[in-house]
This record gives C-alpha cells, sequence and structure tokens, in this order.
C-alpha cells in the first residue's frame, strides 16, 4: 500500500498506491511524459504497446482495468525496446485476482517492461481536470509518506515544469525501424501471393496495420521514417502509405518534403500521424488539441455519404481546416467536435485518415478504409 504520487504541471497533486515497476523518489530520477486521459473499456495492453503513445502517460477512464490479464499476442508495437510505449499507466482500480491461463497480470507485465502505475486514484476527477485545463506534463513519482511537505512538494512542481513539452521532443527515433524490412513478420498471418505492394514509412507504427494489409493480400516493404523520396520510387511498389506515430508532426520537416514528391508519381495514404503529414505535404497545417482524441468511441460522419461509424482514436493534433487549399476535400468529421477526421484530393491519389481503422483496440467500424486505400492504388496501376 505504499504511496506513488502524480503531479501536474499546474499544480495539481493526486495521491495513490503502486503497482508496476518502482518509480524514483524525488531527486533520483524522474518518470514524466504528457498526460492523456482514454475513454476505451478494454484494450489496455494494446493501448500500451501503441507506439503513438511514446512520451505520454494514460489515464484510463474506465474505472476497473486488468481483469482479462495481458498476453503477447496482444501487444502492437514492432520496434519499442521495453515492449511498452507509454511512461505509465494511471487507473481507479487495478485487477488483482485470477486470469485465464498463460496471462500474467498487468501489474506483473508492467514490472517485467519497467513501466510505472499508480492505482487508487480519482480518476474521474482527473479526467475532468485535463478537460477543463488540458492535456499537460506530469510526472510520477513514489514517497515514504502519505504526504508532502511544501519543500518537497515544491522540489517536484519545479521538475514536472522543467520537463520539456512534447512538440519540443523527438520522439520517432525509438519507435520507427532504421532499415528497410520486406514483409515484417506478423504473428498469425498465413503466406500469400501479394497482388499490390504498399511503401509503409514507420514513424511508430502498429502491427494490426501491416495485418489488415496482409488479409487483403497486400505485401509491404517496410522503410524507416528518414526515407528519402528516390528510394521510394525506385522500390517497384504500387503506393505509398504514411502509418502513425508520436509527436508533432511540425517537426518532421524532411518526412513532409519526401511526401510531397512521391505524391506527384504514386498514390500517397496516411493514417493517424501520416495524416497530419499529408495535410501539410498538401499545403495545409495541423493544429495541437486540447486534450486529444483518446479511446475507441469517437463517432465519424463520412461527409460524402451522410453515414456515421464508431472508430479508435489516438491523437492530439488536427488539421487546421483554413489552411488547407481548395482542391484538398474535407471526407470525414469528428461528430463530437466536428474536426477534420479524412481528407482526399481532388485531383491527385491522396487519401488519409486520422482514426485508427485498425481499431486494435476499439470497434472495426473503419477496416474498409483499407478496401478505399487498395482500390485507389489498383486503379491508378490500371
Amino acid at each position: 500500500m505504499e504511496t506513488r504520487f502524480l503531479l501536474l504541471e499546474d499544480g495539481a497533486l493526486y495521491k495513490g498506491r503502486r503497482f508496476g515497476a518502482p518509480a524514483p523518489h524525488l531527486g533520483q530520477g524522474i518518470v514524466a511524459g504528457e498526460l492523456v486521459f482514454n475513454t476505451s473499456m478494454t484494450g489496455y495492453q494494446e493501448i500500451l504497446t501503441d507506439p503513438s503513445y511514446h512520451g505520454q502517460m494514460v489515464v484510463m477512464t474506465y474505472p476497473h482495468i486488468g481483469n482479462y490479464g495481458c498476453d503477447p499476442a496482444f501487444d502492437e508495437g514492432l520496434k519499442h525496446p521495453s515492449g511498452i510505449s507509454c511512461s505509465a499507466l494511471i487507473v481507479r482500480s487495478v485487477y488483482e485476482g485470477p486470469l485465464p491461463m498463460k496471462r500474467v497480470s498487468l501489474d506483473r507485465y508492467l514490472t517485467h517492461h519497467h513501466v510505472v502505475g499508480i492505482t487508487s486514484v480519482d480518476t474521474r476527477s482527473l479526467t475532468i481536470h485535463l478537460r477543463t485545463k488540458g492535456s499537460q506534463n506530469a510526472i510520477i513519482f513514489d514517497a515514504d509518506t502519505s504526504d508532502l511537505s511544501q519543500q518537497q512538494y515544491e522540489a517536484a512542481l519545479a521538475s514536472v515544469r522543467a520537463f520539456p513539452h512534447l512538440g519540443e521532443r523527438d520522439l520517432i527515433e525509438n519507435v520507427a525501424t532504421k532499415q528497410v524490412i520486406y514483409d515484417p513478420p506478423i504473428a498469425g498471418s498465413v503466406p500469400f501471393t501479394p497482388v499490390l505492394r504498399f511503401a509503409l514509412v514507420d514513424f511508430g507504427i502498429k502491427r494490426s496495420i501491416i495485418a489488415e494489409l496482409y488479409r487483403r493480400k497486400v505485401g509491404v516493404t517496410l522503410f524507416p521514417p528518414d526515407v528519402k523520396a528516390r528510394t521510394i520510387l525506385e522500390s517497384g511498389c504500387n503506393a505509398m502509405l504514411l502509418s502513425n506515430g508520436p509527436g508533432d508532426p511540425a517537426l518532421l520537416i524532411e518526412a513532409v518534403e519526401m511526401t510531397r514528391e512521391v505524391i506527384t508519381k504514386l498514390p500517397v495514404f496516411g493514417i493517424c500521424l501520416g495524416h497530419q503529414l499529408i495535410t501539410w505535404a498538401l499545403g495545409g497545417r495541423t493544429i495541437k488539441l486540447p486534450y486529444g482524441h483518446h479511446g475507441g468511441n469517437h463517432p465519424i460522419i463520412d461527409l460524402d455519404s451522410k453515414a456515421c461509424f464508431v472508430t479508435s482514436q489516438n491523437h492530439g493534433y488536427a488539421s487546421e481546416e483554413a489552411s488547407l487549399p481548395d482542391a484538398v476535400h474535407v471526407w470525414l468529421r469528428n461528430a463530437n467536435d466536428y474536426t477534420i477526421e479524412g481528407l482526399y484530393h481532388t485531383a491527385k491519389q491522396v487519401c488519409s485518415v486520422q482514426f485508427h481503422p485498425e481499431a486494435s483496440p476499439g470497434p472495426q467500424d473503419a477496416t474498409w478504409i483499407f478496401d478505399r486505400f487498395i482500390k485507389i492504388a489498383e486503379e491508378a496501376r490500371s
């Protein structure tokens, strides 16, 4: 029942108890990151291992987390050395009971991967605070007492306020491949003869994106994030897909330039961060959302068909509509805040979505997006 503290940069302090890996005491190190909340009821392992969360701490709004345990089959990351991408997990109540055979507890899973957790936190109050004040940096630390002295509090506050913000950090390097990988192996995939081949640029890709392409008999050549346009164009691939990933798209200037060049020669698609990079490559800009979209229950409106479907989302930035050229069509919108969730170009073979059509976790209403990408690539080839 040892005490663990969560301190936000605006001074809000939350107290809970430890689970997962040990956290440093004040002055002995730092566990820090941007604090965001996720509204998914399940899928905590997929969330923990999603490379897009690199540099962030995740608050689960659903109160009881961990009841079905953890299994390597649920992992989403391909590259991150610890297996877990986010910096920490914050929950109201962590499950400590029996589990299905061959699964381990969430506590043991975090401990094994050297990631801290904090439980017995009033996550409802914390979520309301983040919705009101916005996502912000936070630190987690252990203490031998149940309360902090004023001196300890001020020292911790100075520490969190000195930590760089998300837009000041290079987060891609630790979650993306550094070499070209031809058809990266994905557990459960069966051999097939590709009908198309996508050049997939890895900014921190989830393996379920690759799995969705394999299900549709699309071969994948995985490229590092610093790949040059010439390499893509000489690869023999039928299209380029830009993956999800962490951080601020405005920092990825070379990737934007590469995308801008490839767009003139090949169909180009994007998911999440990839969508944001396409926004920049087409002449638009992105803005930071107050607290982002993180969860498996975000409704989307298709402005062309007028259909509505539910999606899995994890992003803190969005396309700025006023910056988009006339030839860029707003295809999809978020039904909650009306932000842009999908774009296509009226004259070029470019199509992108801000949400995660592969889900994992979340509803699979949007897997048809992959079929849309493939259809565009097939039409371009014919």
